[in-house]
């Protein structure tokens, strides 16, 4: 893994996030099952495909410093690094979601979540016993690390033991095209 900052547009931008209760009313029921659900992602999208080919593309994966609401989200101190992770989840090559994952360096305890590849974190969180899901909070606003637009982008901080991981998924309107959901 390499050492460098995240991108000017991570780093110095705020990105507002609300409670998903709070984001409830302007969004449509179908959407509201995708963004509020607690369970697994990948699992969803592997059922949504339809039997059409699944993968997780690596998009990057570094040790760098975490844009300004990641680190407030996770209580890291200014200028703290953590381990980055983005992905795209793909069905037939095609981006539906990207995700970033944001892990404080003090809280991998052994973790060696570089040699994921390309293997879903999803996969691998909720195959632990222990797992704790924080709230979920929802945006409104791009991924920001990369070029696909799309209608919301959802948050939570996932513990286990001592191990704290941050993962946002940005749902893109290739989803939305080819599942047919509303634009909200």
């Amino acid at each position: 893994m390499r050492d460098r900052p995240t991108s000017p547009s991570l780093s110095t931008t705020w990105r507002r996030w609300y409670p998903a209760a709070v984001a409830r009313p302007t969004m449509s029921p179908a959407w509201w099952t995708w963004v509020a659900s607690r369970d697994s992602l990948t699992a969803r999208l592997i059922a949504a495909a339809d039997g059409r080919p699944f993968r997780v593309r690596l998009l990057d994966q570094r040790i760098g410093r975490p844009g300004h609401d990641e680190a407030r989200a996770l209580g890291l101190r200014p200028r703290e690094r953590a381990w980055l992770r983005e992905v795209a989840l793909c069905i037939e090559e095609q981006p539906w979601v990207v995700a970033r994952s944001v892990v404080p360096l003090a809280r991998l305890h052994g973790q060696r979540l570089d040699r994921l590849g390309e293997r879903s974190l999803g996969h691998w969180l909720f195959r632990q016993p222990d797992l704790e899901r924080g709230p979920i909070e929802v945006t409104q606003a791009a991924a920001g690390f990369h070029g696909g637009l799309g209608p919301w982008g959802r948050r939570s901080v996932f513990r286990h033991g001592r191990f704290a991981v941050l993962v946002q998924e940005f749902f893109l309107d290739t989803m939305s095209d080819e599942l047919g959901l509303p634009p909200r």
